[in-house]
């Protein structure tokens, strides 16, 4: 989703004002209740959606901390569901009589989604007078986003103040307009990470190098039990574009670049979100995002057009989603700008046939930020914004216009229905979905939010789940000479720009769009966060010796001189560097390199000693290094490991945690290889940096020989593969085990350098060894050709485990079948 940037504050200024309410700060109300009664102030409703705001303005505009704090329960007992895919389905009668009992303007308002701030006042408090107009005039049936992002008076909201504002909203929906509960969505992508206290989890990227899907499931429940305390009902997220080319902006959003590790992560993280949504009222309906290919832009800029091919696009780019349909999604968000020059938005082939028809997607479909009307204000692709969302609506199964500023879409809408340009059952269809949702989400029963979930928001149980997730994520690049661990009684220096920072270890999409901004710093989390410093203080029970040698963008020095001192005293030198929080297009970079004063620092300090240099990187894509491998000992990336990340990064360090995430990525060596991947055509270099898969630990681990149970593979009778994994110590290892094909030939089409089929993450005590099992089928090395149907060719297919940590762990299975027989169709693309 995108912001508009710096216009956003313009915009919720000359939004609709005059009345206002100041939400009340003891307004919460019993769960089955409405909330506290605000007073509204009574001013003529404007005439349109661009009325001056209200002259009688007394804040400076300036955002100030919400003073609402209580202590969470160190745990609690949530629901867990493990029957039948709960998710979208066939609509409900009495939703149907419903959408039959509508006016065809309370139909459009269902399918209109407006930002919040549009509905803020100059003040920082909600506008009666704009919300009742959205309402009751143009009946619109949702709105979006943190008003902490958009005009709000406080920049990270409490629960209660968030519910304050949403439950006054919803009150304003149950008397106005069609009197029909609104639906609030929220970008709570790695927890709730716009609500105040809500625990964060690592990015996309850090959550698919732990290998471990539960860690995903973790981070779906418990943003999704946050949001909900907010008194919102929809989280855009998970992430699922594959992460292709790295020097895009979005790359750490992502479950990595492959297309069987992201299905895995999808599947469970819609399951954590979702859980049993239709009953269990501490979840919230998913919108998987983007639909689809948004992670391969062609020059690496957000929004780039992609190039790619229709069979491409299924054997890659789909499966993500596809396990995330088949997990219950019950909404789906449409991808930015075009494929192939096509606008998704507009595109019949992605979001009617090969959404709906192929895939089987059953549930909501919401745009992206005012996409629709950019086909006319930025692609091009439309002659004005009311042609835009006349092909939208007749070319593809859109069903809310997440428009978000105005009623453009409303007044199109009903100008092309009245006009017989769009039929009344295409917007019946859509309405019908959008009820259901409501329905499903429990809103007709219980509109508001659930009050009582608040003293959840920030457990201490919530905490170290993502603290886990950071402990399995962290992967270990580099250990030469065995420089890490660290031990409590060597002298360690620290250094550098990541390691004394909450924020930076938030990136984007973390308190803010694009992160605390630097006035409000570290001291906006209001201890609901802890840096790698603090981590290390823990461990060693005093303050370790620390030195911040450049800013973050590395624009200029400071105390470089003490540092070269301290350095010839220290034991061990440990580095952070890292980037700046950034998210969509303000992240565009051209050039990969970290920057030069951050990478210049590393070189100052490696000319004046010779003891070990660890580097730890924070980064929300990989950034490039230039020599500094060959100048430091240990490199350690962390990713975006969040709010929490600074403990577990500090555990690694001195070994109380053994480092055990891979790379969900290809990290790659320049700017040339940036879209290098694990799958890519097998005759092309494969010279990355480091390789997708690859990771270190502190134990000595070998495997046997693979062992196949047949070496023919055929339709309907797949094998087994096995190989046992020991420890040798001296650490307890989690070790991910990860099973890849290659097959050797394959006529016509280029085979793939690599397939990830598989994986197991195993717990190895010191000593400990375990054989891990695999089941290996012919329906899953079959591929999409250009036909767009899926099938083998038969050839010998080398069944390989952990290539770039394990060496010459290989066994050959012949595979049989006649490539004549379809596994699947899709459907045309023409």
């Amino acid at each position: 989703m995108r912001y508009a940037s710096l216009l956003y504050l313009s915009q919720s200024l000359i939004a609709l004002s005059a009345g206002t309410v100041a939400v009340q700060a003891d307004g919460a109300a019993d769960q089955a209740e409405e909330p506290a009664s605000a007073s509204y102030s009574t001013v003529e409703s404007p005439a349109s959606s661009t009325a001056p705001y209200n002259p009688q303005c007394t804040w400076d505009g300036v955002q100030t901390l919400d003073q609402v704090f209580w202590t969470p329960k160190d745990t609690y007992s949530y629901q867990t569901y493990d029957g039948p895919v709960v998710g979208p389905g066939e609509i409900d009668a009495d939703i149907l009589a419903m959408v039959e009992s509508l006016t065809l303007e309370e139909k459009i308002g269902q399918m209109t989604q407006i930002q919040v701030g549009n509905i803020a006042d100059c003040n920082g408090n909600i506008n009666v007078t704009a919300v009742e107009w959205f309402i009751d005039t143009w009946k619109v049936g949702s709105f979006l986003e943190s008003p902490g992002n958009h005009g709000g008076k406080y920049s990270w909201y409490s629960p209660k103040e968030f519910a304050d504002f949403t439950d006054a909203i919803q009150k304003i929906a149950l008397s106005k307009g069609s009197k029909i509960p609104m639906i609030w969505g929220l970008d709570s992508v790695r927890g709730a990470n716009y609500v105040k206290g809500g625990t964060m989890f690592p990015s996309g990227t850090g959550t698919a190098a732990t290998f471990n899907p539960q860690r995903a499931y973790d981070a779906g429940r418990i943003g999704a039990k946050d949001s909900r305390s907010a008194g919102t009902h929809w989280a855009f997220g998970p992430v699922l574009d594959l992460a292709v080319n790295k020097i895009w902006s979005r790359t750490y959003e992502n479950f990595g670049e492959d297309p069987y590790l992201s299905s895995q992560m999808a599947h469970e993280s819609t399951r954590g979100y979702q859980g049993d949504y239709k009953n269990d009222r501490s979840r919230v309906a998913v919108s998987i995002k983007h639909f689809i290919a948004y992670g391969n832009p062609f020059d690496g800029s957000d929004r780039a057009d992609r190039r790619i091919a229709p069979h491409d696009l299924l054997e890659y780019y789909l499966p993500p989603f596809q396990a995330a349909v088949d997990a219950g999604a019950a909404t789906v968000m449409e991808a930015y700008s075009a494929i192939n020059q096509e606008a998704v938005a507009l595109s019949e082939y992605y979001l009617k046939r090969l959404l709906r028809d192929q895939m089987g997607f059953k549930g909501t479909m919401v745009t992206d930020w005012a996409e629709v009307n950019n086909q006319a204000l930025m692609y091009f692709t439309a002659k004005d914004v009311k042609e835009a969302n006349s092909i939208a609506l007749d070319q593809t199964t859109i069903d809310m216009m997440m428009v978000p500023y105005d009623e453009t879409f409303s007044k199109a809408a009903i100008e092309l229905v009245n006009a017989g340009v769009i039929p009344m059952s295409r917007i019946d269809e859509s309405t019908a979905r959008i009820l259901q949702l409501k329905k499903d989400l429990g809103l007709f029963e219980q509109p508001y939010a659930d009050r009582s979930l608040a003293e959840t928001v920030g457990s201490p149980q919530d905490v170290e789940a993502a603290r886990d997730a950071v402990r399995e994520s962290v992967t270990l690049l580099q250990n030469n000479n065995k420089a890490l661990p660290l031990s409590t009684d060597e002298n360690v220096l620290f250094v550098g720009p990541t390691i004394n920072t909450t924020r930076f270890m938030g990136g984007g999409w973390n308190f803010h769009w694009q992160g605390p901004t630097d006035e409000e710093g570290d001291a906006a989390y209001q201890g609901f966060g802890d840096t790698i410093l603090k981590g290390v203080e823990q461990i060693l029970g005093k303050a370790p010796q620390y030195y911040l040698g450049t800013d973050i963008h590395g624009e200029n020095y400071t105390d470089v001189k003490e540092i070269l001192k301290a350095v010839k005293k220290a034991d061990k030198i440990v580095i952070g560097l890292g980037e700046h929080s950034y998210a969509e297009e303000v992240g565009n970079i051209f050039n990969m390199t970290l920057p030069a004063k951050q990478l210049d620092l590393v070189r100052q300090i490696a000319a004046a000693t010779d003891k070990p240099i660890a580097v730890v990187l924070v980064e929300g894509r990989p950034r490039g290094l230039e020599e500094i491998p060959e100048l430091v000992d240990a490199i350690v990336d962390a990713y975006l490991p969040g709010a929490y990340g600074g403990l577990p990064i500090a555990e690694i360090l001195y070994g109380k945690t053994n480092p055990s995430g891979r790379l969900p990525i290809t990290y790659p060596a320049n700017e040339a290889t940036t879209s290098d991947t694990i799958w890519q055509p097998a005759y092309m270099a494969y010279k990355p940096r480091w390789a997708f898969g690859y990771g270190l630990g502190y134990s000595d681990i070998s495997y046997s020989n693979v062992t196949l149970s047949s070496d023919t593979l055929t339709f309907g009778a797949p094998v087994t593969a096995s190989v046992t994994v020991t420890n040798n110590g001296p650490y307890p290892q989690k070790e991910p085990v990860l099973l890849f094909t290659h097959q050797q030939y394959r006529h016509i089409y280029v085979p793939e350098l690599y397939r990830l089929r598989n994986f197991q993450k195993v717990d190895l005590a010191v000593g400990e060894s375990k054989t891990v099992t695999f089941s290996l089928s012919a329906e899953e090395l079959a591929f999409w050709d250009k036909k767009l149907q899926k099938r083998i060719e038969p050839a010998p297919v080398n069944v390989v485990i952990n290539p770039f940590t394990v060496a010459n762990i290989t066994a050959v299975v012949d595979l049989q079948g006649d490539t004549s027989h379809i596994v699947a169709q899709g459907v045309s693309y023409a």
